[in-house]
């Protein structure tokens, strides 16, 4: 299997003092998914944990619901220069009556580890229905919980600490509990991680469960916690527009800004407890 990290050699500059040394990288490879021998889909992600991505990308794009939905899924023989598998190919085989998406509606499924939406034809294309009453989850939390959690996301992710350079999602419970956590160089694909492993272990729907995520909120990473039904999407930074209008639509709560003491509660703030 590919390596999470790698390293090189870097001129360190700090002030007037400048030295040589090893620095360690986070690894980025792509992955092609296949169904059934068939290309579907290209990400550059961090290698690790590719079978929860692939579980959990296919189900927020709306291919599977649940591991009934497959009949196989393994890596491919696909080999670099010197003869060696990278694990850099899966392919899946879907079960009988499971109907395979159609790649040639307008619809590019490559995407990037900076921009999961990237290459898609448009908004509307991206749409996808959940099939879960995510407005009808009475989940809540207490605003002491809430601003715990950057907290406890920040010290599960032990490969940012040697990196610097990995995005981090996390779900916990409504009690603060962290439940699973995973780290990659897109934030999509740690959230499809994050996401398949709850598909694998029969957990979907996410309901009473919160999404944390270390970098931005936009459109595609709210359109995936709709999709596993889950009602609370928490991040450090700042949602889009077209998260927000997303998020308001679902019936999800979305929290932008959450640091320190304080956060910005964008949609649905009545499943947050303030005392």
């Amino acid at each position: 299997m590919g390596r999470v990290t790698s390293r090189t050699p870097v001129l360190r500059i700090r002030g007037d003092l400048h030295s040589q040394r090893p620095d360690t990288v986070a690894s980025e490879e792509p992955l092609e998914i296949r169904l059934g021998g068939t290309p579907l889909a290209v990400t550059m992600r961090t290698p690790g944990d590719d079978f929860d991505l692939v579980h959990g990308f296919l189900a927020t794009e709306g291919v599977i619901r649940s591991t009934d939905d497959l009949a196989g899924l393994r890596y491919c023989n696909s080999v670099d220069d010197a003869g060696r598998n990278t694990y850099n190919v899966v392919d899946v085989d879907l079960a009988p009556g499971v109907e395979a998406p159609d790649t040639a509606l307008d619809r590019n499924f490559y995407t990037s580890s900076s921009c999961g939406v990237c290459g898609k034809a448009s908004i509307d294309a991206i749409r996808t229905r959940t099939s879960y009453d995510i407005a009808g989850d009475g989940a809540r939390l207490t605003l002491e919980t809430l601003l715990a959690l950057p907290d406890r996301l920040r010290a599960a992710q032990q490969v940012f600490d040697k990196t610097g350079g990995l995005h981090a999602a996390g779900l916990f419970t409504l009690d603060g509990e962290l439940v699973a956590l995973r780290e990659d160089v897109g934030r999509h694909n740690a959230v499809d991680k994050v996401i398949g492993n709850a598909v694998r272990e029969g957990r979907v729907p996410l309901s009473g469960h919160v999404l944390m995520v270390s970098g931005r909120s936009s459109f595609e990473l709210t359109q995936k916690a709709a999709m596993a039904g889950i009602p609370v999407l928490a991040a450090v930074s700042a949602p889009s527009s077209l998260a927000v209008e997303l998020a308001q639509q679902f019936g999800m709560t979305l929290i932008g800004f959450l640091r320190g003491d304080g956060c910005n509660v964008y949609t649905h703030p009545e499943r947050l407890e303030l005392g």
